[in-house]
Order: structure tokens, then C-alpha cells, then sequence
């Protein structure tokens, strides 16, 4: 009998060495990646040790530089990249373009191809019968420039229910960019721009706020007027709005990753509500009393929600307003413009000459040609027609920062990613 249990006990240590080493084994497998399963890295215990928190400035700081590093040693590709890919990391850009605005949307990026050091990627949300027309001129231009940056195209899409009530909401289809964080759910950063905007500093010196994001914030815009006694929100709006005279929209820096997994305050419920279910409650509560379609809701959301925003300064979404009755965004006339909007149609009309002529001369510009004899030197010269204006008026400030880009050009030096 003693035999007997001599030999079971036996028998079970066997049984147990062995399950013990499958299991050692496979976890070798498993944390080397040879096994077939994939792990999943679980939660972090403090957000101050993840580097591409926001909140931590000098970390995301460093983490932009080397996601940025990544671009530039990626190389080209193709409109769309290879099937199954994920979204390239680095600068993302994204605008919307409806009917007629194929050319204008074509002309930022130019601008912004033209002047960024690194390479894009740009996200291009158009109907339908633009696509051909996009991927037409996109691809036909010149390898080197088509080497710097990648892109791809995406329909118009709307919550199905109220897909007609979104779309006709201000201008066709403006209010596409409330859903780009529900959309591209694989993009944690990325930049907005309305079509009538052109670059005349480095995409990467705006790309370069997100380290200044605080433990919070995951946008940034610009205010809607610097002159309280010229605004039009703290005058005339009907609904909430953000700060002294509101925010405009049509340049924005968002961490989408924040804003899909934040918890937004509103005027509907005392509970927060998830990005997905704010938009459409307030519309439906707003929408006799909105003005600017999707701009607007964005200022009823930040008016409960300011620990959210972070506000740069005017000369990144410089408009008509900014010049028009003298000038009045301090600092653009420090620093210059960074980013020029033409709003209310002034890039295609001569109500002001003076964004027409910046706008005409990028749209006119052939990627090859000195940047300095083909683009600066005919602008400045334009510019001097448009002197009888207030905007031609202060013609030095929409050149100072371009004639400094197109300087780091032809050195053939990145620009710093440094904000001012």
C-alpha cells in the first residue's frame, strides 16, 4: 500500500511539473509575440505616465517630435494607403468640402503642403463627385511634393435619423466636422480647417499647442472677435456662447481621443453626456436660435464645458473681422499671420482685395518654381494695389510670416516646432 501512495504522490508532482511548465512556456510565447494571441496592455495607474497624455506638456512634447521623426522616415504613399493599415501617426489634417469648393480646398493644401517640413496626413471628408477630381490633382503633382504627404477621401456621412437635418444645417455639409471623432476613431489628434483657409506658417508650429494642453483640455480655436464693441456673439447671439465674445470653429485643434471619452456638461441634464449624445439634443433644443450652424453649438458645449478649450491667439485664424475697421488682432501685428481665413467668400470676391491677392497667388503657385520669385515677390506687389482698403492697409502683416517660411524653404531648415 505504502508503494501504492509512493507512487501517486509521484505521479501528481509529474502532473503538476507539467502544468507548470506549459504555462511558463506559453507565457513566453505570449509576452515575446511568437504566440498566436495578442495582448492588450491594460489600464495605467496615473495619467502622468502616459506620454501622449496632453496634460503632461513635456512628455507629448517629445512624443509629437518623434511621431513626427516616424512621418518624415515613412516616405510616400498612395492615396489611401495599403489596405488594413493604420492611420499614420503625425500631423493629421482634415477639412469638408461641398460643391463648389474643390479648388479652394485644393489651395490649402497647397499652402500647407508647401510650407510644412514634415509630412501630412490629410483627411478629406467631399460628396461623392469631387473624389475623381481631388485624386486627379492631388496625383498629378510632382513626386517630391507628393512624397511629403498622404491622403484620403471620405463621402459625407450623417447620423442616418437625422442625416438631411445635419446636412442643411448652415452651410451644406459644415456641420461634417462634429462627427470627424466618430468617424476616424483611429486618430488621436488632429487639425481642422474650414476650405477657405490658407497656411502662411508651418502646419507644425499650430500642431505644436497640443503641448500646451493642460490635464483638461482637448481643443483649441481661437476667439470669434478680439473687439467686444465689434462682436457679433456678446451683441447678438440667442443661446450660450464662450468667454466675452465667443469662439470661431473654422480652425481647430482637437485630441479626439479626449473628446470621445469625455463626459461633457450641458443645460439638458444634470448627468454629462458622451460626445455622441450631446450633438443632437442640442440641436433640437437650440436650433430656432442658432445662427452659425455648427459654430454655434460648439459655443453652447465650451460655454459649460471652458476647462475644456484652450484659446490661442487671433493671428492663427486671421479674418476680415481682424482688419476690416482697423487693425485690431495685436498679435498679428507682433508676429504676423499664421493662418489666413477668408470668410464670407473674400478669397473669390473684392470686398477685400488684399485676402484675394494671398489667396490668388498660392492657388497660382506651380510646386517647383522659386517660392520667392514666383509667389512672395508677385504678392507683395499685388498687395501694394490694395492699399486703399484697411486689410491692404496692413499688407506687411499677411507677408511677415509667409516671407519667413518660404525663407526656411529655400535653406533647406525645418522649421523649430515652437509655439509664439
Amino acid at each position: 500500500m505504502s508503494k501504492v501512495r509512493r507512487y501517486v504522490r509521484a505521479l501528481a508532482l509529474c502532473a503538476a511539473f507539467a502544468v507548470f511548465s506549459g504555462w511558463f512556456l506559453h507565457g513566453k510565447l505570449f509576452r515575446t509575440g511568437t504566440g498566436r494571441r495578442t495582448w492588450v496592455p491594460g489600464p495605467r495607474s496615473s495619467e502622468n505616465d502616459d506620454e501622449t497624455a496632453p496634460g503632461n506638456a513635456r512628455r507629448y512634447h517629445r512624443y509629437i517630435m518623434r511621431q513626427r521623426g516616424q512621418m518624415e522616415a515613412g516616405g510616400g504613399g498612395g492615396a489611401d494607403g495599403p489596405p488594413g493599415r493604420p492611420e499614420a501617426p503625425g500631423v493629421h489634417l482634415a477639412v469638408v468640402a461641398c460643391g463648389d469648393r474643390m479648388e479652394e480646398t485644393v489651395t490649402m493644401v497647397k499652402s500647407a503642403v508647401l510650407l510644412s517640413a514634415g509630412r501630412l496626413r490629410l483627411h478629406i471628408f467631399a460628396e461623392e463627385q469631387l473624389h475623381s477630381g481631388f485624386r486627379d490633382t492631388l496625383d498629378s503633382w510632382p513626386g517630391s511634393v507628393r512624397s511629403r504627404f498622404s491622403y484620403k477621401l471620405y463621402p459625407i456621412s450623417f447620423p442616418s435619423d437625422h442625416a438631411a437635418e445635419w446636412k442643411k444645417l448652415f452651410k451644406p455639409c459644415a456641420s461634417q466636422r462634429l462627427f470627424l471623432p466618430l468617424i476616424l476613431k483611429d486618430v488621436d489628434s488632429l487639425v481642422y480647417v474650414d476650405s477657405d483657409i490658407v497656411f502662411l506658417r508651418p502646419l507644425e508650429h499650430l500642431w505644436a499647442f497640443l503641448s500646451r494642453f493642460n490635464a483638461t483640455q482637448l481643443a483649441a480655436v481661437a476667439p470669434e472677435h478680439e473687439e467686444p464693441r465689434i462682436a457679433w456673439y456678446n451683441r447678438f447671439a440667442r443661446h450660450p456662447f464662450y468667454g466675452a465674445t465667443g469662439i470661431n470653429s473654422g480652425v481647430m485643434l482637437m485630441n479626439m481621443t479626449r473628446i470621445r471619452s469625455t463626459y461633457f456638461k450641458n443645460d439638458m441634464t444634470s448627468m454629462g453626456l458622451r460626445w455622441e449624445e450631446l450633438l443632437m439634443p442640442l440641436l433640437q433644443k437650440y436650433k430656432l436660435n442658432i445662427t452659425w450652424g455648427d459654430q454655434d453649438l460648439l459655443n453652447i458645449i465650451f460655454h459649460h464645458n471652458p476647462e475644456y478649450l484652450l484659446v490661442f491667439p487671433c493671428q492663427w485664424n486671421y479674418r476680415p473681422d481682424h482688419c476690416i475697421y482697423g487693425s485690431n488682432c495685436a498679435s498679428a501685428e507682433q508676429d504676423g499671420v499664421h493662418i489666413l481665413h477668408g470668410n464670407r467668400g473674400v478669397f473669390h470676391n473684392l470686398k477685400q482685395p488684399a485676402f484675394k491677392a494671398v489667396y490668388d497667388a498660392i492657388r497660382q503657385y506651380s510646386f517647383g518654381a522659386d517660392p520667392n520669385s514666383a509667389l512672395l515677390e508677385p504678392l507683395e506687389e499685388a498687395l501694394l494695389e490694395t492699399t486703399h482698403t484697411y486689410c491692404g492697409k496692413s499688407h506687411a502683416l499677411l507677408t511677415k510670416t509667409l516671407a519667413q517660411s518660404l525663407d526656411n524653404i529655400n535653406k533647406n531648415i525645418p522649421p523649430l516646432l515652437s509655439v509664439t
